[in-house]
């Protein structure tokens, strides 16, 4: 399964950045397919450890036969928590790919691509009980242009809610394509596909709290690094990207830095090197690695 699941994005690069010791420990928290993990293992001796985090529960059929290697089905939110079960306290490095995996884009009936007709779900952990059906039909107007607004970045996301709140005032909006006939006046032919992905990155940014994850991650990431611990984190649009940023920078998300008594600023990570792209050659071989920004980061 694995080999059609995921093309793992800057995978030499983001594996680089951890500058990987034989015998470290080592956390890949966004699984997916297992490309990051794999070439993770190829660079850890006989006493490493690589422990991986992944909600959805498809991409166990791609867990990993090896000694060295825990998967653990959970989201990356809980890190420190299930960590600790396995008696893991401090690592070398932590690896988080934010993206969308290929698999999930292409498994029609998961409603995560704007190329099929699919129920309004976009769930990454399927258990989970808020699916876009509800945030489509159940939000507040007011609701709905918030989370388009403030997710997809859409400046008419008022206009965009009022559509949907009148027209499910007669029927239920069920399906992508008949979210997607319910806003066609907002969809130009020529930047239809853009518009659209902003409007379905919004709605899964809100069904799977990712802005929330994302910064629960990284606020637990500093107390798990040894010192000279390294992150290694891509992410796929602005929003992480400037939280990634931010913390990196300020250890926080709002505000300055923390200073101390003297005046010196007190942060527990450093930037490593500056922001990695994908190459034009990796770019044509995986479309989906287009909006890819790497950055790394070690512990103090």
């Amino acid at each position: 399964m694995s080999s059609q699941y995921h093309d793992p994005v800057l995978l030499q690069e983001s594996v680089d950045g951890l500058n990987i010791k034989e015998n470290g420990v080592y956390v890949d928290v966004t699984f997916g397919g297992g490309g990051h993990s794999k070439e993770i293992l190829k660079r850890l001796g006989k006493e490493g450890k690589l422990f991986a985090f992944d909600q959805d529960e498809d991409a166990l059929a791609n867990a990993i036969d090896d000694d060295r290697f825990q998967l653990i089905n959970q989201n990356f939110q809980f890190l420190k928590q299930y960590l600790k079960f396995y008696g893991i306290r401090k690592v070398d490095g932590i690896l988080a790919d934010f993206g969308v995996s290929s698999h999930q884009f292409d498994e029609a009936e998961r409603g995560f691509s704007i190329r099929y007709d699919a129920e309004l779900d976009m769930r990454m952990n399927r258990n989970s009980e808020l699916s876009a059906y509800e945030v489509v039909n159940t939000y507040s107007q007011e609701d709905l242009a918030a989370v388009l607004f403030q997710y997809g970045e859409l400046r008419n996301a008022k206009a965009l809610a009022k559509t949907i709140v009148d027209y499910r005032t007669e029927q239920p909006i069920k399906t992508t394509d008949q979210l997607k006939a319910v806003l066609q006046r907002f969809l130009p032919k020529m930047k239809e596909n853009k518009i659209l992905a902003q409007i379905y990155q919004a709605i899964r940014i809100e069904v799977n709290q990712e802005i929330e994850v994302l910064k629960a991650f990284l606020q637990q990431a500093p107390d798990l690094l040894e010192a000279g611990g390294r992150l290694s984190l891509i992410s796929y649009h602005s929003l992480e990207d400037r939280l990634v940023k931010r913390f990196i920078r300020a250890g926080k998300f709002e505000g300055e830095p923390e200073k101390d008594f003297y005046g010196n600023i007190n942060v527990p990570l450093k930037k490593v090197g500056g922001l990695i792209v994908p190459t034009t050659e990796e770019i044509a071989r995986n479309n989906r690695a287009r909006s890819a920004k790497l950055r790394i980061a070690e512990r103090i």
